[in-house]
């Protein structure tokens, strides 16, 4: 089932995620619905605090950022099949230079700004399974997995650009709040005034 996804200025995009364990309720129709709703919206990733659920789960699949021309083929073949199930997931560590991508938020439609993130991280996580892992990635697939990442722990790209960048997309991100955007995704809006 396809989700509304949480815009921007709802309060439960700024909750810390809680910890849940094998019995969450009914957890693997949650993340077949979020992997149906994230595809539908054409996004990479997808964290459930955008979906109304202050937990610590995200999905990524970065497939899409495969058929770019500008990619090297390994990177290209790893992300082409680069689909996982993040649970309870922590960043141990972040390592490397920072380097610039313009990113998105599929809570935040319609803007896009440059990001600084580090090229390196390692995460511990358990997956749909309640499997352990610790996996090191770096170029694209790390810059997915700390963007959702910083979902579960209540932050939002935006904050991590300019306070210049910040003013000058002041009112674009009140419109979003107010619902003044047409995503061709559903989207359910903090301040939309119910007539």
């Amino acid at each position: 089932m396809i989700l509304p996804i949480i815009a921007y200025g709802d309060p439960i995009l700024r909750k810390v995620g809680i910890e849940i364990d094998k019995d969450y309720p009914n957890l693997a129709e949650l993340i077949e619905n979020m992997k149906e709703t994230m595809v539908n919206a054409q996004g990479v990733g997808l964290a459930a605090p955008q979906i109304g659920k202050a937990i610590r789960l995200f999905i990524i699949d970065t497939s899409p950022f495969a058929n770019d021309e500008e990619l090297e083929d390994g990177e290209r073949e790893f992300l082409a099949n680069f689909k996982k199930i993040f649970i309870n997931a922590k960043i141990v560590k972040e390592e490397g230079d920072e380097w610039a991508f313009s990113e998105g938020c599929l809570s935040i439609p319609e803007i896009r700004e440059e990001v600084f993130r580090e090229e390196k991280i390692t995460i511990e996580y358990v997956d749909e399974n309640f499997k352990k892992h610790t996996e090191t990635l770096d170029g694209l697939a790390a810059r997915v997995v700390q963007h959702e990442y910083d979902h579960i722990e209540g932050i939002l790209f935006t904050d991590k650009i300019s306070s210049l960048k910040k003013r000058l997309i002041k009112k674009k991100l009140e419109n979003i709040s107010k619902g003044k955007v047409n995503p061709d995704y559903r989207m359910k809006f903090p301040l939309l005034k119910r007539k």
